[in-house]
């Protein structure tokens, strides 16, 4: 069999990230035909609307509202998708497979949800499956979990990888504004979608620490496995006794490896001002992750957006067609090892901060100090913040020593019951 003259594209999808994979593929198509042998050929693009106006222009011809225009295309070599959402999309991929294509994904939720099932079909057809876009946009990661860490045994993971949520966090910390101001200057920007709820309740940040976790710690793990808050319940305050304590706020996306079982969790969490993880600020994303030959090394970047994401997509595009015009076959999926017990929520350990509104009077502090020292929970520092003399109330912050998550639930339970104390504003996990 001779070598291909050309590698046939199917793009399904022509939105932000479509319409830059396009641009890219078009723009570098020189670059590309040296670094693959041959040229690239788009051979059809899957839209909802061809008569849409767009930001790139593409000829009419190749625009279809078909999927199986480009599914039964015999010149098309590999199929990319970036239509987004899961059932349409998990459709198509698995329509591409089945007729012998090749797919490039930047869709953390399929990968998140149905990669075993994917990876599955696709070594029964002989095809691969690539989707370094599916975390951290252009930020390097699939790519060295498969391959340059393989050595390690990773250890833990400390992600920020939600660009929005970044953005909300830093303008809250410093700029001072509330939750709700800094979300609609997110939303006015183009950072947060209209419906921001995936992204600002941890579900995104989810997807993506499920895929991390997956091929970290080679054992399946499924996004409702992942324990997740987001940031709505956050204030400006929270962030200025933050910095009173030496910390940053940052969404966090967090797997460890212990002796038995793996824990992994989304939340807020006070991150100490001396890391790198708690300078990552805006719409930057950055991974810490920490192996037992490797140590500790910092995956940093532009988490979104139509370049970076384009960036990583071209760049899987580029090494399926040089296998193609070789005639590689595409090597096995990563050994997944048997699945391993995943620590509930319940059962981790870690230091906590908290916010309450109380009674100013005696004896407050002792009540809630006994409340915490029934269940085990060390008080590390109290100071009373502000008085508030009209109510008769004060706000004290406690931070505590580590401290099981079950009984700082209860505890919180308890003293939201008592009559001295107005309100629990919040706590907040604190990561050393």
């Amino acid at each position: 069999m001779g070598k291909k003259e050309s590698i046939g594209i199917g793009l399904m999808g022509l939105g932000v990230v479509g319409s830059g994979v396009a641009q890219t593929l078009r723009e570098k198509s020189i670059a590309i035909a040296q670094q693959v042998g041959c040229p690239l050929e788009i051979k059809g693009i899957l839209v909802r609307d061809p008569s849409k106006k767009r930001a790139i222009d593409i000829p009419h011809s190749l625009m279809t509202t078909d999927p199986l225009r480009i599914l039964n295309d015999p010149d098309v070599d590999i199929v990319i998708e970036v239509i987004g959402g899961e059932t349409e999309a998990f459709r198509f991929i698995k329509g591409a497979i089945a007729k012998g294509k090749h797919v490039v994904t930047a869709n953390k939720e399929v990968i998140s949800k149905h990669s075993s099932e994917l990876f599955e079909l696709a070594g029964k057809h002989r095809v691969d499956i690539r989707y370094e876009a599916s975390v951290g946009g252009g930020i390097p990661l699939i790519a060295p979990f498969k391959r340059d860490l393989l050595a390690n045994n990773i250890l833990a993971i400390h992600a920020i990888i939600n660009g929005t949520t970044n953005y909300i966090l830093t303008r809250m910390a410093k700029d001072g504004l509330d939750f709700d101001t800094a979300l609609k200057q997110a939303q006015k920007l183009g950072y947060a979608e209209p419906d921001p709820a995936n992204d600002i309740e941890g579900v995104d940040a989810a997807y993506k620490l499920a895929i991390l976790a997956t091929l970290a710690f080679r054992t399946e793990i499924h996004p409702e496995d992942i324990h997740y808050e987001g940031i709505s319940r956050l204030t400006a305050r929270d962030f200025r006794y933050a910095r009173e304590f030496g910390y940053a706020i940052k969404l966090l996306a967090i797997a460890k490896k212990e002796k038995r079982s793996i824990q992994v969790r989304v939340h807020p969490a006070f991150v100490p001002e001396d890391l790198l993880l708690a300078n990552v600020d805006g719409v930057f994303n950055a991974i810490q992750v920490e192996g037992d030959l490797v140590g500790r090394v910092i995956f940093y970047g532009r988490g979104a957006g139509s370049s970076p994401t384009a960036s990583a997509i071209a760049a899987d595009v580029i090494q399926l067609a040089q296998n193609i015009r070789l005639g590689l076959r595409p090597k096995p999926h990563m050994k997944l090892l048997k699945t391993k017990r995943l620590t509930p929520m319940s059962q981790i350990r870690t230091r906590y901060y908290m916010r309450l509104t109380v009674v100013d009077s005696p004896g407050v502090l002792a009540k809630i100090s006994k409340i915490l020292g029934d269940h085990a929970i060390s008080i590390a520092s109290v100071i009373q913040k502000e008085t508030d003399e009209k109510t008769g109330t004060a706000e004290i912050v406690i931070m505590t020593h580590p401290a099981q998550e079950s009984a700082l639930q209860k505890a919180l339970q308890k003293t939201s019951r008592l009559k001295v104390v107005k309100e629990i504003g919040n706590f907040i996990r604190v990561e050393d």
